[in-house]
């Protein structure tokens, strides 16, 4: 089975690069970055380290341009959120400041005139402070960024950033990931991206694959099917998204479930899949060359690896009994599948190797088990279950064991809202979800231990089936 390229709307294309094609970043170290790690990870859910973040000092004429003003302000709101979701530190609040930033400058005194004094910031309990300005100048704005571990009166990075103006959101990005970097030793996610299909609550009668920031801002259609699309997921270089669309066959006249490829570097489609019945849930192996692929080409939905010009399937599951195989989900060494089965009369949870063999029952518990999705160290699965009337999420080890409980919403006329399709966001901090506690899917996260949990989308959209990218820097 070929190939078929096939051309995509100009338009969303524009749209999902104008990013790339205005934010040309220069970074520079000004002065040298301590390599020492400040925070455990593993102990910062126990205790969150104290920072202070004072507005940005602007760097130019007096009465400037409102839209500078804005970038600024644009930048620092990106920075404070990112940082926030990081759950790793609590924030001084700007009333208990000693000194007035905006009277200060960025470095410490004696050595800068006008330097902050470390001792009014050890006074009030910072673990760490931020000091930055930025500047703009036409087009063009530049961020100056020093970040001080206050204890030990100690400089831990300096940088300067240079890029468009109406790029400020992917510098400040760019900035918090440097920082989490420089305070933790791991990578940030802040340049992830997440991908799910949208559909328009007021008059919307067709599903669309969209890509957005993690933060779901900068939201991009990148399909114009107009009709049912489903189940996109990324490559595991994410340069690729698959998905399932109805499509109608010419041939015979009859509207099927086929399986896309879009490449994100090209703005390019490609029909990978289209025999006939199902073509859906795919997952990406590691390497990319082959996918994991629900097909129904003998009847019953069966999981299948499939090489990714879809020219070769190999079966994984048959049966038994006529039962229904589907969202496999590969764990990041490449060596399990989980998936859902019914084949025990409910749906529940199975891991498989990835030659269809070695099959176990994970789960055992509640009406409805689906949609696993593995922890980035391979160790947890997070999943959707049925409880009572309503879904939630829960995480289990990937033996089965340990099994917690991450939600618990309600909706406005007092009953359970469902809770749906948990993935991973790459460094294994947070969880992503739908839930449609507020009456419309809107997307969430929520910390692996059931805490910060904290709404992502807030827009006239139902969303289904997120996925989150892997490290995209």
């Amino acid at each position: 089975m070929n190939h078929r390229l096939l051309t995509q709307n100009p338009t969303a294309t524009l749209l999902l690069f104008v990013m790339l094609a205005t934010t040309l970043f220069s970074s520079q170290i000004t002065t040298a970055q301590d390599s020492s790690v400040y925070i455990d990870v593993g102990q910062a859910q126990i205790k969150k380290s104290l920072i202070a973040l004072p507005p940005l000092l602007y760097v130019g004429s007096q009465g400037t341009n409102r839209a500078h003003i804005e970038a600024g302000q644009n930048l620092y709101r990106v920075i404070s959120n990112d940082l926030t979701v990081s759950n790793f530190f609590t924030f001084i609040k700007p009333e208990a400041y000693l000194e007035d930033p905006a009277k200060i400058g960025l470095q410490p005194a004696p050595g800068s005139p006008n330097g902050f004094k470390y001792e009014n910031w050890k006074t009030i309990g910072a673990e760490f402070l931020v000091r930055a300005s930025y500047q703009v100048l036409g087009d063009d704005l530049s961020l100056e960024s020093y970040v001080y571990h206050v204890p030990t009166a100690k400089q831990i990075m300096g940088k300067t950033y240079k890029g468009k103006v109406n790029a400020a959101r992917k510098m400040g990005h760019i900035f918090a990931n440097d920082l989490v970097k420089a305070l933790t030793g791991k990578r940030g996610m802040f340049l992830t991206k997440l991908t799910a299909t949208g559909q328009e609550t007021k008059g919307g009668s067709s599903k669309e694959v969209y890509v957005m920031d993690w933060d779901g801002s900068n939201k991009q259609q990148i399909t114009t099917n107009k009709d049912i699309t489903l189940s996109p997921a990324w490559s595991s270089k994410g340069d690729k998204i698959s998905y399932t669309a109805y499509v109608m066959h010419v041939k015979n006249k009859v509207k099927n479930a086929d399986l896309f490829i879009y490449n994100l570097e090209t703005s390019k489609r490609f029909l990978v899949s289209y025999r006939k019945g199902l073509n859906s849930g795919s997952a990406f192996l590691p390497g990319d060359e082959n996918l994991l692929i629900t097909l129904s080409v003998n009847g019953n939905p069966d999981i299948y690896k499939m090489t990714a010009d879809g020219n070769t399937i190999t079966p994984l599951t048959n049966g038994p009994n006529r039962s229904m195989n589907v969202e496999p989900a590969v764990s990041p060494d490449g060596k399990t599948i989980a998936f859902s089965s019914d084949r025990s009369g409910k749906p529940m949870l199975f891991t498989m190797d990835t030659n269809g063999k070695n099959v176990k029952r994970l789960t055992f518990a509640g009406k409805y088990n689906s949609t696993p999705a593995w922890s980035p160290d391979g160790k947890v699965i997070a999943f959707a279950a049925l409880d009572v009337d309503h879904f939630d999420i829960f995480t289990m080890n990937r033996d089965g064991s340990n099994l917690k409980r991450m939600t618990d919403a309600k909706k406005a006329n007092g009953r359970g809202a469902n809770n749906e399709s948990p993935s991973w966001s790459p460094d294994g901090r947070h969880i992503l979800f739908t839930s449609d506690r507020t009456g419309k899917n809107q997307l969430y996260i929520v910390s692996p231990d059931g805490t910060n949990e904290r709404r992502i989308t807030e827009d006239n959209m139902n969303w289904d089936k997120p996925k989150w990218s892997p490290f995209l820097d």
